[in-house]
């Protein structure tokens, strides 16, 4: 990797840096635009005492599931335990901290958080435990509390495509929490499904900007379907 050109051979030279204790974002919603490769290759590192944010943490035994099978995951920053058992094992017993946080709300500390933004005001969670050791205030005869942005050390996302200069398309319900997470890292890293040269992609449809991107890396995914439901076959 020289120069504008962020594409990294293997995943060694992506992670490079990642260590104990940092700050982890993941793109993803359930399994749907998850960077598989990297969740992996993470596991296999062994490191421990993440925070980690990400919408929800996987399955068991995929995606986050891993790490949480490894117990890296010291403190988890989401907005639902989803379809892990060991997810709710480890919330229930406090084995591991799990900050809940409403699905909109988490969007908007990290799109501020990638915004240089340190805090904002919503009425999302007001009376409720959500608000909990927070301030509030009104604005115009309405409550709100605030909710501090997020960052991360590293953020791993998957897009479809990328060009050799780290710009990034994502696609359909893929893109989910990916493009916001990409501007929140202090050092991102995408985990893409096709790298073009610079220049092939149509300006207009790129979603993040190669300037929020330090890695790229071509992947292989499986994309498992978190629940798949088939209509069994009527009797004649």
């Amino acid at each position: 990797m020289s120069g504008f050109n962020k594409v990294v051979s293997n995943y060694d030279e992506a992670l490079n840096g990642l260590t104990d204790h940092m700050t982890v974002m993941i793109g993803g919603f359930g399994l749907c635009g998850i960077p598989e490769g990297l969740i992996k290759k993470v596991q296999k590192m062994g490191v421990t005492g993440l925070t980690c944010i990400s919408n929800n943490a996987g399955v068991d035994g995929f995606g986050l599931g891993l790490w949480l099978e490894q117990r890296q995951i010291k403190t988890m920053i989401g907005s639902y335990v989803g379809e892990n058992a060991l997810f709710e094992k480890l919330l229930l017993s406090g084995e591991m901290e799990v900050i809940l946080t409403p699905q909109g709300t988490l969007a908007e500390k990290i799109r501020a958080g990638g915004a240089g933004i340190p805090a904002f005001y919503t009425a999302t969670g007001f009376g409720t435990p959500i608000a909990e050791g927070k301030e509030s205030r009104q604005f115009n005869g309405e409550d709100y509390i605030l909710e501090e942005s997020l960052t991360a050390d590293y953020s791993l996302v998957k897009a479809w495509k990328a060009d050799t200069m780290g710009n990034l398309v994502y696609r359909k319900t893929a893109m989910n929490f990916n493009p916001e997470m990409a501007t929140a890292g202090k050092i991102t890293i995408a985990e893409v499904e096709e790298i073009v040269e610079a220049g092939e992609l149509d300006p207009a449809e790129i979603h993040t900007p190669g300037i929020y991107v330090q890695r790229v890396i071509k992947g292989t995914f499986e994309k498992r379907i978190e629940q798949r439901t088939v209509r069994t076959k009527e009797k004649t």
